[in-house]
């Protein structure tokens, strides 16, 4: 008779590692796919992947690492090999927790991240462009986050550029589309223009401007980004800025 007939507890304990790894895993997939097949919102198609990669890696590692002590000895492989499954998806999934959060740790929680912070560029386009759960929002700049973005952000600067600003706006408005970002509305003689960016894995859309204007005989260029869901960003505004400044 096996260890695992002997004590069914065992390779129960193993089995149920090895199903947290797996749910942990199909909530992930499930999350990514549903948001890009259209069935879920971004928020919550992120929701389930933070549960399958957070909940189910801690769940997965722990009973999994505690059949790994069960099984030993030999005397229940079947066991074993499940517990094996259960804390290596554990550990694989928490990776992932680690690989996607690590960028942004020291990142404060906010998704608004603008140049200019003495006169962050001001959304003016139809409200009715910023589809979905952009609609109706306040989009004035939050004064108590300007000393955040300072502090986190020192290397996002206004741009200034050799040229006049027409020629420098024409050039701003092809490389947000460049990008991939949708132009949504143009003001060529305000020298600015609004979009939408969407981001590639979670699909969510934040809201871009674009302000040029004359500085000397040049001009300067100034952006602010802008998420449409949850408090904090892992750092994707400021990232789209920067990417955006150097094709331009």
């Amino acid at each position: 008779m096996s260890q695992a007939q002997d004590n069914p507890s065992i390779s129960k304990l193993a089995t149920i590692g090895a199903a947290a790894a797996m749910i942990g895993l199909a909530l992930l997939t499930q999350g990514i796919f549903g948001i890009h097949a259209g069935l879920l919102s971004p928020m919550l198609g992120f929701s389930l992947f933070g549960a399958g990669t957070l909940l189910g890696g801690v769940s997965a590692l722990l009973i999994g690492s505690l059949a790994l002590l069960s099984t030993r000895g030999g005397r229940d492989p079947q066991g074993r090999r499940r517990a094996w499954i259960g804390t290596i998806g554990g550990l694989a999934l928490l990776g992932a927790v680690v690989a996607a959060g690590a960028p942004s740790a020291n990142l404060p929680p906010i998704n608004d991240i603008t140049t200019d912070l003495a006169d962050p560029p001001a959304f003016a386009g139809d409200p009715s462009d910023r589809d979905g759960e952009g609609r109706d929002r306040d989009m004035t700049y939050p004064v108590a986050w300007k000393e955040l973005v300072l502090a986190a952000y020192p290397d996002l600067q206004p741009v200034r550029l050799d040229a006049n600003p027409s020629q420098v706006f024409v050039r701003a408005v092809q490389t947000a589309k460049q990008l991939g970002w949708v132009v949504t509305a143009e003001d060529a003689s305000a020298g600015t223009f609004e979009a939408k960016s969407t981001t590639a894995i979670f699909q969510f859309v934040d809201d871009v401007v674009v302000r040029v204007r004359p500085d000397g005989a040049g001009s300067v260029i100034d952006l602010r980004s802008k998420s449409r869901d949850g408090q904090g960003d892992l750092g994707a505004n400021a990232n789209r800025i920067r990417a955006f400044l150097s094709a331009l």
